[in-house]
């Protein structure tokens, strides 16, 4: 939702937070924070603010959030030198990123790879079909295990 209305909003409507994470990590709950001032701040005046701004507010956010992402993405680039850059799963669905990406890639001299769009599917969706194909097999486990979000040897 957020993409399709910021393809019809001016992405420098809004300004929000950039926030800064020492190395290639980033976060987004300074960004996450400017946003609901915004929000707040702007429907305390009008109460109708969201609807009347939301494609610029879509496209405001989207751009940041990439902004954010291709900072980390080109620092990554030049100071490693790797110069073959992909991106996976939903997140590559993002035309703002793939556009990025892309227009990063070409200046740079980057081959940049990225899945045609059918393939960007969630995580969720991915782990949803594995517990299928368990739960089809008749593969179960018992109520006293804990799940492990990474396991050290399979």
């Amino acid at each position: 939702m957020i993409d399709r209305l910021a393809k019809e909003g001016n992405p420098k409507a809004f300004h929000f937070a950039h926030p800064h994470v020492d190395g290639y990590d980033y976060s987004f709950s300074g960004l996450k924070t400017s946003f609901l001032y915004t929000l707040r701040d702007a429907v305390a005046g009008d109460p109708d603010f969201i609807e009347k701004n939301k494609a610029d507010l879509c496209a405001s956010l989207q751009a940041t959030i990439v902004e954010i992402l291709l900072d980390k993405l080109i620092r990554a680039s030049k100071e490693t030198g790797i110069r073959d850059i992909a991106a996976g799963g939903g997140v590559s669905a993002n035309s703002g990123l793939r556009n990025g990406i892309t227009e990063a890639g070409r200046r740079r001299g980057w081959r940049t790879f990225l899945p045609e769009f059918k393939f960007t599917t969630d995580n969720a969706a991915m782990i949803a079909m594995a517990g299928y194909f368990h739960y089809r097999n008749g593969e179960f486990a018992s109520l006293d295990v804990s799940p492990v979000a990474r396991l050290e040897d399979l």
